[in-house]
């Protein structure tokens, strides 16, 4: 066994004998340290050649799981990943997923500023959703009875996919506007406006399968769904105002002080706990309570500022590892599968690309614009992840469209960027916004490109 294997499990083997819990930190700490080294080195590639950061994040996890680490160095991953410290990874993925749906949903800005621009967002963010839900529907429907498990019916494994394509990352969006200005022109407004009705519906849609799919019957999951409801209207309806003075108080003084940290940290916490206690997995609930924060520039500007850089540098690249290692790319050899990898990886880009090119054309944009917010509304990033890591976990979809999945998220994220830039060149980028303040994004914390 190479040195580096043996290491944890001679460290381990001397604590045993005195304290299991200290066993168990020596198996977990070396862990972290190897994530969060991967982490920082594939984000710095990913910057250096113009990549957003969350792309070199993403690779990493692939790379430590069993495609390459598992592969070349099988004892090394062994010792470094063994069974018991799996379940640590998972809590604590799930809390740092948890926690980062509340940040992106506390981040969101539901207001319309122009006569029409909330109809002209909702336009493109139905075809955002339309578009990708229908072909990737279709594609699951063909492809039902070689990809999916077989506890899974054709209907609830055509939504998913469809439901999995239609996501836009909404933070990445708003970085790639803020980063050059844009968030308050009409392009950019509308942008972002449409992206988070498109994600929201997208965990809608989600939360309903995942009733369907765990209820076990008619009754348990048309419960589930009730209870989902009424968890909704009771935090953005009673919640919501109880939060608001909070959310003054921060605005008149800047900074979230130690009482305000524990209510903001606590609020998402139970929100996930009630979710997952009814069914719905709890970033749903971490993410309706970001929708109840208070809505004021400064409270969310502070708010990011104190919680985004631990999820972020800490929590989110344990979900991309564990992410990694439920991912098996070997498992996609062979004609059919290589041929079903392309047909979702082109209905993916098609989809969203073409569908929310054309509808932002329609709605008066300039070629250039609307080809531009087809690029950024085809990037998925980490909400695709989160998604595919949810239906995998409950068993919804198999490992080899998990797989799928993941490339989908890293090809898609990736050509973001580019395909934006190609499109509206900075010295073609409409200078309306100028003089404009900018309050801090989701993900400015972290200083990615567009985090998700």
């Amino acid at each position: 066994m190479p040195v580096p294997a043996l290491l944890p499990d001679l460290l381990s083997a001397q604590a045993s004998a005195a304290d299991p819990n200290l066993e168990l930190a020596l198996r977990v700490l070396p862990a972290l340290a190897v994530i969060l080294l991967t982490a920082a080195l594939c984000g710095r590639l990913a910057t250096l050649v113009m990549q957003p950061r969350v792309v070199g994040e993403m690779v990493a996890g692939v790379l430590l799981g069993p495609t390459l680490l598992g592969a070349v160095f099988p004892d090394a991953q062994a010792a470094l990943f063994p069974t018991q410290v799996r379940p640590v990874l998972y809590v604590l993925s799930t809390l740092g997923l948890t926690l980062y749906m509340f940040l992106v949903g506390a981040g969101m800005d539901h207001d319309a500023r122009a006569p029409g621009e909330l109809r002209k967002a909702s336009v493109l963010a139905a075809s955002g959703i339309i578009s990708p839900l229908v072909l990737g529907g279709a594609a699951g429907l063909v492809l039902w009875e070689r990809l999916s498990r077989p506890d899974v019916g054709r209907l609830e494994f055509a939504l998913f996919l469809g439901g999995a394509l239609s996501l836009t990352a909404f933070p990445m969006l708003a970085r790639i506007l803020y980063e050059r200005g844009l968030q308050n022109t009409r392009v950019g407004r509308i942008a972002l406006l449409s992206a988070s009705i498109d994600d929201a519906v997208a965990w809608c849609l989600l939360a309903a399968l995942s009733a369907v799919h765990l209820g076990g019957g008619t009754g348990d999951t048309l419960r589930t769904i009730a209870l989902a409801g009424v968890f909704a209207a009771v935090m953005l309806g009673v919640v919501a105002p109880l939060l608001r003075p909070l959310g003054r108080r921060v605005a008149r003084t800047g900074h979230l002080g130690a009482g305000a940290v524990y209510v903001v940290v606590l609020v998402p916490i139970v929100a996930g706990w009630i979710t997952d206690a009814i069914g719905v997995y709890s970033v749903f609930g971490g993410f309706v309570a970001g929708l109840a924060m208070p809505r004021q520039p400064a409270f969310r500007a502070a708010l990011h500022g104190r919680m985004m850089d631990l999820v972020s540098t800490l929590l989110l690249p344990v979900f991309f590892a564990f992410s990694g290692l439920n991912t098996h790319l070997g498992g996609i050899t062979g004609g059919f599968a290589l041929l079903a990898f392309a047909l979702i990886l082109v209905l993916a880009f098609s989809g969203k690309y073409f569908g929310c090119s054309l509808a932002t054309r329609a709605l008066g944009f300039g070629w250039r614009e609307s080809w531009a917010m087809g690029a950024m509304m085809n990037a998925r990033g980490l909400m695709i992840l989160i998604f595919i890591n949810i239906g995998l976990a409950q068993g919804m979809i198999t490992q080899e469209l998990f797989a799928m999945l993941v490339l989908v998220a890293v090809l898609t994220t990736a050509g973001a960027l580019p395909l934006y830039k190609l499109a509206l060149p900075e010295r073609l980028e409409p200078a309306d916004a100028e003089g404009a303040q900018k309050p801090a994004p989701v993900g400015a914390a972290t200083g990615e490109t567009g985090f998700i």
